[in-house]
């Protein structure tokens, strides 16, 4: 499917072409449904150099689109249940245990430079687009949750002045970890579960009626992300990485600190205040996003245990200069 969808968008023009469409039964975590859903979602942020971008709103394309989106959301939605209230499962989230099996704890206490140049790499599809999914949403609030949510992509976006915007910040890092800080410059590389995370993040920020788990997904990175990052900074201090990188993780230990609070307070409450039915779907976001994040954990740790690359493609081994 990703073959056929990169094959019309370099080589076809928007309604010159009708794709066929995946079995409702295919495996939407597979690399190859993952990739074909990341490029019809890269339309709408940047596109691509010498593609025609009428390709974004192609009907065709858009039927595959959903076609693809179908049995992710099933899928997911299947793995994450009913009945969890928003507060309780933001609770678990704020449940910060000293011996964790995350990535920021496993590269505290054992990580190499080896696996931050591999980590960086992967979450470089994110990062590198950093806060963009999530502000589809603004327009889709009111009140106190659009107010706070703004609020908090106000500081992502670093808060009126350029060479703050998280992502140049997340550029910054990669060209001093010796890394191509170019946009999607390592889309062929990471595995397919550094994809899915991507892509239930622009899912549910380009569909109105999956506004509350937009929602739930901002908040979940909000909560753990304040921990991780300080986790993370004391791992790259033992190493002796460059300034760059530690800044990144260390500009997150503060503000998240800060915008846990908003999220909870005022992003979420305020929405569920006004909108209560959609709690399900704020709860869907958090535990969703969470299911994705532990799936690319468990793949990526169980690579490095065994002393192997996560990466379809090495990366040059290279020293912290």
């Amino acid at each position: 499917m990703s073959y056929e969808v990169i094959g019309a968008l370099a080589s076809h023009s928007p309604g010159d072409i009708s794709f066929v469409l995946p079995s409702a039964r295919a495996d939407p975590y597979v690399a190859d449904h993952q990739l074909a859903l990341h490029v019809c979602y890269e339309l709408h942020y940047r596109g691509f150099d010498g593609v025609d971008p009428e390709w974004e709103w192609d009907p065709e394309l858009i039927r595959l689109r959903n076609a693809l989106e179908k049995p992710f959301l099933a899928r997911l939605r299947g793995e994450v249940g009913r009945g969890l209230s928003a507060a309780s499962v933001l609770d678990s989230l704020c449940v910060d245990s000293p011996d964790g099996d995350g990535f920021s704890y496993y590269l505290r206490d054992t990580g190499t430079w080896d696996n931050f140049r591999e980590y960086f790499a992967m979450r470089s599809i994110y990062h590198l687009k950093e806060a963009d999914p999530h502000a589809w949403v603004i327009p889709r609030l009111t009140g106190r949750a659009k107010a706070g949510l703004v609020a908090v992509e106000f500081d992502e976006f670093g808060g009126g002045r350029a060479e703050r915007i998280h992502s140049a910040l997340f550029a910054d890092l990669l060209r001093a970890a010796d890394l191509d800080a170019g946009y999607l410059a390592y889309v062929d590389c990471v595995p397919a579960e550094a994809l899915a995370i991507v892509n239930f993040m622009s899912m549910c920020g380009l569909h109105r009626g999956l506004r509350g788990a937009s929602v739930g997904i901002l908040a979940a990175a909000e909560v753990t992300s304040s921990p991780g990052s300080r986790r993370t900074v004391a791992a790259l201090e033992r190493l002796g990485a460059p300034e760059p990188c530690v800044h990144f993780y260390a500009e997150h230990i503060e503000a998240d600190a800060v915008h846990e609070q908003v999220m909870r307070r005022e992003v979420v409450q305020g929405l569920l205040d006004q909108q209560p039915a959609l709690e399900h779907d704020v709860v869907f976001g958090i535990v969703g996003s969470e299911i994705l994040e532990r799936r690319l954990t468990e793949f990526v740790l169980g690579k490095w245990r065994r002393g192997v690359s996560s990466l379809s493609q090495m990366l040059p081994a290279l020293a912290i200069r």
